[in-house]
């Protein structure tokens, strides 16, 4: 349980006294790793204080997210939040915290489709013959993800359910050594943030096959989407989010939404969003709550109409 709140205007005047720690429930390079990285930097700026990033992976994003639960509500300790969150709020039932209920929303910070990548060693070069190779090998075909309950991890698995195919799933501990393993074709394919392939797919470590947005990637402009590719109605997004432990005064909660609103207008992190491909979205706190709840809804229907499960 979280201490009680503080009263409205406590410490707000005053804040940040003291460096503010946000935990990415990630491992370090991910997709979400690098903006909000950029975005804490931005912060550090403005408010004079350090906003240090703390690597918080594993278990579906729950184990950085329970810290911050657990944390006292003074602002001082924030969560870097996914869809991968929003994910394991269904997959995981037994959480010795509430994933929605025990936080409080900042704001939204941006997003960026997921990109189906496969090695250059898989024939496979559009979706139809990836879905029809997959089938013949009917289950014999693996892909990569970060980690049970991830993104990665559904995106795949609501491609295989929309496709009709059966894909098998090799869960890693991080985004790093998935990547790692796909380039080497240790694994043949994956399903992650477009953001950091584009890349490798430029080089031709990765053959990009589709985006999983409702239009092309800005950054990845020959890729089609899944929809173009034969999926219509396939829509999924990486996305980040900021929240602070329920709780947290109002006033410092507003404070943080004003900088972050700002933070996302500098030229330097509007660059390297745009040169990442990732949509600058922002959002006020109940518009945050709410996209956070509407997420944890959707990826439920997702799991329960895929059957995915923790492996």
């Amino acid at each position: 349980m979280a201490p009680a709140q503080q009263p409205a205007g406590a410490g707000a005047a005053d804040y940040p006294s003291r460096p503010v720690r946000v935990i990415v429930p990630f491992s370090p390079g991910g997709a979400v790793d690098g903006p909000t990285r950029a975005v804490a930097a931005e912060l550090g700026r403005r408010l004079k204080q350090q906003f240090i990033i703390e690597n918080k992976p594993g278990a579906g994003a729950t184990i950085g997210a329970e810290q911050v639960a657990k944390a006292p509500p003074d602002g001082y300790t924030l969560l870097l939040a996914s869809q991968t969150n929003a994910i394991s709020a269904t997959l995981y039932p037994k959480l010795a915290f509430a994933p929605l209920d025990d936080f409080a929303g900042i704001s939204l910070l941006g997003r960026e489709p997921g990109v189906l990548v496969v090695h250059p060693g898989l024939p496979a070069r559009n979706v139809a013959e990836l879905v029809a190779m997959a089938k013949e090998r009917n289950g014999n075909l693996n892909y990569a993800s970060s980690g049970n309950g991830s993104g990665q991890h559904l995106f795949m698995a609501m491609f295989a359910s929309m496709a009709g195919i059966r894909l098998t799933h090799v869960p890693y501990r991080g985004s790093g050594q998935a990547t790692t393993d796909l380039l080497a074709g240790t694994v043949p394919m994956a399903f992650p943030g477009s953001a950091g392939m584009v890349k490798h797919i430029q080089a031709g470590k990765l053959r990009a096959l589709a985006v999983s947005g409702t239009q092309r990637a800005p950054n990845l402009p020959e890729v089609p989407t899944l929809a173009e590719a034969g999926l219509p109605g396939y829509s999924a997004y990486v996305w980040m989010g900021l929240l602070a432990p329920k709780g947290t005064p109002q006033a410092i909660i507003d404070k943080l939404h004003a900088e972050v609103k700002a933070a996302l207008a500098a030229p330097e992190v509007r660059t390297y969003f745009a040169e990442a491909g990732i949509e600058v979205a922002g959002s006020t706190p109940a518009e945050m709550d709410a996209y956070f709840r509407e997420e944890r809804d959707r990826w439920a229907r997702v799991i329960k109409e895929t059957g995915a499960k923790i492996d």
